[in-house]
């Protein structure tokens, strides 16, 4: 971030500050006007990057993590509505506040208001109205629960699911869209497995202590949402049973999270009639009835031996079984947005018991995010207007364009590929589409959608039925390439591999990850490291199966994915022996290698390729020192920017199971020993700790 010298900020930032009240301008350009006021400020040699986030009594060689981010650490313990906090959670928290001041604004009752500020406005003063929810109580349920006991086969099961899907209370599987793998220019219908409460398939079916008491404190949490909606003690236990093992059917029918990351294994085109033969218990035809997409003769069925296993459980478990799993499922869905007490007991159980925070968050953050979720593109308008600006998108591209230069020159020169497989590569890179950054050029109309002062579920079902449809709607139609998968205020980025795109949304531009006044080799370890990570997802295990055109294809000579996999199954060993947290009763739990392959591949070669982006594009920085650091150190230390973080134990152990991201200390790690150039910049002795004899090296 930007400082001034103490006796610079009364004469060059007190005028800026007057001038913010005055008119809302952008956060770049306040910056640049600050920069041109004060250009002599950073003459002591300062570089913007906090140097109180180090750990200088760490050796870099032997924990690296801990000498870039121990002082960080200390000085950032965990808040108590957070499971983890991280420099993304940081910046999360920032644009939360900026968000909340429009929101905040937005929600005055004001003539003036535009239609778009009163939609935003109007969705969140209906969220923060604790006491109307207090007062309504469990009442909004009553319409649902009504209609659910009023199903009397299961054909009319089917289309209660389908509308409930559709309102954004999800039931027993997905219904949506996407991107034909086969040509991708067009949109199909897509069905895929669901269903499931708890956060994966494994929390069912293993047999360890912690799963065995994860299992009963979940069915205990059951049994506690349903008496707080008004059923008897007894009768809410024998519901907890039958949720708990309908759940459990489900996840037996579910395939895994290491096998879902494989495109070939969610490539399953058929027939609506074949569907129908598959899996003759679902009704589709009655489904599709409620849910009233256009009209379609195929479909991707992304897990087949799902709905041919459900379909069977369909048809064996009891209709009221059934219907009493479609209760929980209206129950968990709009609890978080009742009275306090199922507000409390939701929290209670999927916070604090599964991630391990110590208090909910402050309802307004909860409802900051609610907005952003359901009326993302209007809020984040806003939000770009007053803090991001035009000129911000225009900040990142030469960032951009360089580490993608650097890519290109790394698949020319990789000694492992093949000419053919090299042009296919460099083919597809050349359409990789990396326009989209910062925001939207055309935002989403959400004008069409009801949002009432004083009816927030309603608000949260009407958005929910308008993005279904929206998303329904596409089917049979021409891919729209202009459309964002996240909200500019998000604090992420991402590659899609069926748009062949990267996304950098404004959240993710801004301090520490970007800052135009740092010392631009720390900006290119940190945003310039995320930048070449999504585009090395176009070719990482999952990306290189898909061509430039966004089908999947298979463009590699057998030799040639030989030699990637073998390269990539040492990334996947490496990672495998990591172990962030044990499993709650002293025994080490290791990473999954083969879930954070494509993740690990991808932190490698990004920072691979922004580390040499920078000096091809800085030759004149070769050695300038800053911070007491040369270039090449700082570049590593731009990089742990991003990975300084504080998680709750509970989280660590949930995260083993789920996330295919690695935790953020061997995120870090597993990249730079992978690196001769960090061995190099540190003088690390060979055989240390942080410059291992053998590496690991895709891209």
């Amino acid at each position: 971030m930007f400082k001034l010298r103490p006796e610079l900020q009364r004469e060059c930032l007190q005028p800026l500050v007057d001038l913010r009240k005055l008119r809302a301008i952008s956060r770049v350009f306040l910056s640049s006007l600050i920069l041109t006021c004060c250009a002599f400020a950073q003459d002591d040699g300062q570089s913007g990057f906090d140097v109180s986030q180090l750990d200088r009594s760490a050796d870099p060689c032997v924990d690296f993590y801990q000498f870039a981010c121990g002082g960080w650490r200390a000085k950032n313990p965990l808040p108590p509505d957070k499971a983890v906090y991280n420099r993304y959670a940081e910046m999360k928290e920032r644009n939360q506040g900026e968000l909340r001041v429009i929101l905040e604004a937005a929600a005055q009752l004001d003539a003036s208001h535009d239609s778009l500020t009163r939609q935003v406005g109007e969705y969140y003063a209906a969220c923060v109205d604790e006491s109307l929810a207090e007062k309504k109580g469990t009442t909004p349920l009553e319409p649902y629960l009504v209609k659910i006991a009023a199903i009397r086969n299961k054909q009319a099961l089917l289309k209660m699911m389908a509308s409930l899907d559709d309102q954004g209370i999800p039931t027993l599987f997905s219904f949506s869209s996407a991107p034909d793998r086969h040509n991708a220019a067009m949109v199909i219908a897509e069905l895929d497995q669901g269903g499931l409460s708890l956060p994966d398939r494994d929390f069912y079916l293993t047999t360890d202590a912690k799963s065995i008491e994860r299992r009963q404190k979940f069915a205990e949490h059951v049994v506690r949402m349903f008496t707080l909606v008004g059923e008897p003690q007894a009768e809410a236990k024998t519901d907890s049973d039958a949720v708990l093992a309908i759940e459990t059917e489900l996840a037996k029918a579910s395939i895994d999270r290491t096998a879902r990351r494989d495109p070939v294994n969610l490539d399953h085109k058929m027939s609506v009639v074949d569907f129908n033969r598959l899996a003759p218990n679902l009704y589709f035809h009655e489904y599709l009835q409620a849910a009233k997409p256009p009209g379609f003769d195929s479909l991707n069925v992304a897990t087949p031996e799902f709905f041919r296993q459900v379909s069977v459980s369909v048809d064996r478990v009891p209709l009221n079984q059934w219907k009493t799993y479609l209760r929980w499922k209206v129950v968990r869905a709009l609890a978080p947005m009742l009275s306090s007490s199922l507000v409390n007991e939701y929290y209670s159980f999927n916070s604090q018991y599964l991630r391990g925070t110590a208090s909910i968050e402050p309802r307004w953050k909860r409802c900051v995010s609610s907005v952003d979720n359901q009326l993302g593109e209007a809020s984040g308008k806003l939000f770009v207007d007053k803090y991001f600006g035009a000129e911000g998108k225009e900040n990142i591209r030469h960032i951009v364009q360089d580490v993608l230069s650097e890519l290109e020159e790394g698949i020319r020169t990789a000694d492992w590929m093949s000419p053919e497989t090299k042009q296919k590569a460099l083919a597809k890179l050349k359409k990789i589409d990396t326009a989209k950054l910062g925001f939207p050029d055309k935002y989403r109309d959400y004008l069409s959608v009801e949002i009432k002062r004083s009816d927030f579920i309603g608000n949260y079902v009407r958005t929910s039925h308008f993005e279904s449809q929206r998303l329904n709607g596409k089917i049979g139609k021409p891919l729209d390439r202009t459309e964002w998968e996240m909200t500019p205020p998000t604090v992420n980025a991402y590659y899609d591999p069926a748009f062949n795109e990267i996304v950098l949304p404004a959240g993710i531009l801004q301090p520490p990850m970007f800052d135009r006044n740092t010392d631009e080799a720390y900006s290119y370890g940190a945003i310039g490291r995320v930048i070449g990570h999504e585009l090395t997802h176009g070719f990482d295990d999952e990306g290189r199966k898909f061509d430039g055109d966004g089908n999947l294809t298979d463009w590699w000579t057998p030799a040639d994915a030989k030699q990637f996999d073998e390269r990539a199954s040492c990334v996947a060993n490496q990672y495998s022996r990591y172990s962030p947290a044990d499993d709650g009763n002293g025994k080490p739990l290791y990473l999954n290698g083969k879930l954070t392959l494509g993740e690990n591949v991808a932190d490698n070669g990004g920072l691979h390729f922004s580390y040499g982006a920078y000096f091809k594009s800085h030759k004149d920085q070769e050695s300038k020192i800053v911070d007491g650091f040369t270039p090449e150190q700082r570049v590593f230390l731009g990089y742990a920017i991003s990975r300084c973080e504080n998680v709750t134990p509970e989280l660590s152990r949930l995260l083993v199971v789920t996330d295919p991201h690695s935790p953020a200390k061997f995120r870090l790690i597993g990249a730079i020993v992978n690196m001769r150039e960090f061995q190099s910049a540190f003088a690390c002795k060979a055989g240390q700790p942080m410059a291992p004899e053998q590496r690991c090296r895709v891209w």
